[in-house]
């Protein structure tokens, strides 16, 4: 496919013609992504309507996690469920709302696990949120749907993605060969293709971090910042400049577009959990783009990919981005 067609070929197109390491993506995982992408096709338009449908502020309703859902929560879980409940090539579904896995009426061995709506507390001041995805395989598709059949490492992964609901709403996918993106053309409901290969720089001068939480970190981390804050005085020899939009898939976006390093790191207000994001909804699919574009992601120490879960939703302190930035901080996890 060359550059000059790309604007002329939508998601349905692309993976029916795009050969992933050199065989024809299968058509029940075909069928699977282009439910999802419809689906956040109509979530755009719930997002963009706002306050003028009533969708703003909170739904009064807690989720698995304790955190108050939005209303757009809600909404967004419901969509991304009726939208591929019907799929024949899915087993089972996981969402970061609710507790449980749901078993679905298809036949097939997909399993589906979202954060269907990331970056709530952004939705009543008009930043920029996301829907993040992530498909396995069952590993028996004829046994009976179990939560043990979702926890499966990173590795595991046959598609992953996001979609950023912002001044345009963009979709990036990987099926394990690369990373492309895809930009929604709201006049026809259809996601068409605007990017091939996307690659992270190896190298940044940018860092995403919340800044106010500094006193909170471990020693590698505020090492790592402190050099980036000293810039051409310090020890780095270049300034850094720090970005932060509290929407994790709004900020992976950035790294994947431009580079950087992306950083929710363990803090010691709650010493006893490993992080704040969720390693099944929100860190494996984000590390398997930032790997599949040339980029690193890391917990510290281990590459998140690399990490068995042991339940549902679980937590993980969460380092990715541009390669030698990230490969740093890793170092300084390890290092005696």
């Amino acid at each position: 496919m060359t550059a000059s067609s790309a604007f002329n070929t939508n998601v349905k197109q692309y993976l029916s013609s795009t050969k992933v390491k050199g065989g024809d993506i299968p058509a029940g995982l075909q069928e699977l992504l282009l439910a999802v992408a419809d689906t956040c096709s109509t979530l755009s338009h719930e997002v963009a309507q706002g306050a003028l449908i009533g969708l703003l502020g909170s739904a009064g309703t807690g989720n698995v996690q304790g955190e108050v859902q939005q209303k757009l929560d809600v909404i967004a879980n419901d969509l991304l469920i009726d939208g591929v409940q019907g799929c024949k090539s899915l087993a089972g579904l996981a969402s970061e709302e609710m507790e449980l896995p749901l078993p679905v009426q298809g036949t097939g061995d997909y399993l589906l696990l979202f954060d269907p709506l990331d970056g709530s507390s952004n939705i009543d001041v008009n930043v920029s949120i996301g829907t993040i995805f992530s498909v396995l395989k069952k590993q028996d598709p004829k046994a009976p749907l179990q939560t043990t059949d979702f926890l499966l490492s990173g590795r595991h992964q046959v598609a992953a993605g996001y979609v950023v609901y912002g001044p345009q709403t963009t979709m990036a996918l990987t099926l394990g060969d690369g990373v492309v993106m895809f930009t929604l053309n709201k006049l026809t409901g259809e996601f068409v293709l605007i990017k091939h290969a996307v690659e992270i720089s190896h190298s940044t001068k940018e860092f995403a971090i919340n800044m106010s939480n500094m006193r909170h970190w471990a020693e590698p981390v505020r090492r790592y910042v402190d050099e980036c804050l000293a810039g051409v005085s310090g020890e780095r020899d270049k300034d850094f400049n720090m970005r932060w939009i509290a929407s994790m898939v709004a900020d992976v976006h950035r790294v994947l577009s431009r580079g950087g390093v992306f950083m929710y790191p363990w803090d010691q207000r709650e010493p006893h959990k490993p992080g704040k994001l969720r390693l099944m909804y929100e860190a494996n699919p984000m590390s398997f783009l930032v790997e599949q574009a040339g980029g690193v992601s890391t917990n510290g120490d281990q590459l998140i990919m690399d990490m068995v879960p042991t339940e549902l939703h679980e937590r993980v302190s969460v380092m990715l981005g541009s390669k030698e930035e990230v490969e740093r901080l890793q170092h300084y996890h390890t290092q005696p």
